[in-house]
């Protein structure tokens, strides 16, 4: 379903756009992608609503056919990228699996501030976006997809879960939708 509407009291989560990810190839431009990113920031910053900066530092332990061990990284790896331009009201979620609600702070501090919906972007589509997405819907929150401000390594993951699985969890729209109903909730 295309986005609808947006609650009074919904935060922005941004994952993963950090150096060392962006660095990945990917299906979309990551390019394309942070700008949106960052015009959503900038939306939900005017209007005082939360954004939620999550990178990640580590991989879940545990066996898998396709592991991915991120080893010792390199110095700057998990930084945001300058893009989003981080501010101190930003709240930062670090995490060492996919989802940024296992094993952090982020459900009891959206909790906190009354919030009732999030809207998600960044990389990869299929894993952080999906697995923070699938995260908040059993939580209770609603969920809006900013479509073109994610992306995935792989293109056919990026449309499974976008088509497939997304609208199942929530709305997804893009970032002009989703700053227009922000416009029109908050005039």
């Amino acid at each position: 379903m295309t986005v609808t509407t947006l609650d009074p009291q919904t935060a922005l989560v941004v994952i993963d756009l950090q150096n060392g990810i962006v660095a990945y190839p990917t299906a979309h431009p990551t390019r394309e992608v942070v700008a949106h990113a960052r015009a959503l920031i900038d939306a939900f910053r005017q209007r005082g609503l939360p954004v939620v900066l999550v990178n990640v530092t580590g991989g879940a332990p545990g066996r898998a056919e396709q592991s991915r061990s991120m080893g010792e990284l390199p110095a700057g790896w998990a930084d945001f990228v300058p893009e989003l331009d981080r501010q101190p009201q930003d709240h930062i979620v670090t995490k060492r699996t996919w989802g940024a609600f296992t094993s952090t702070d982020l459900d009891a501090h959206l909790k906190e501030l009354g919030v009732t919906q999030v809207v998600l972007a960044g990389v990869a589509t299929s894993i952080g976006v999906e697995s923070t997405a699938r995260f908040a819907h059993e939580l209770g929150f609603n969920v809006t997809l900013a479509v073109d401000a994610m992306t995935d390594m792989n293109a056919e993951a990026h449309d499974n879960s976008v088509m497939r699985i997304f609208p199942r969890l929530g709305e997804t729209g893009t970032t002009r939708e989703i700053i227009d109903l922000l416009d029109a909730s908050h005039a």
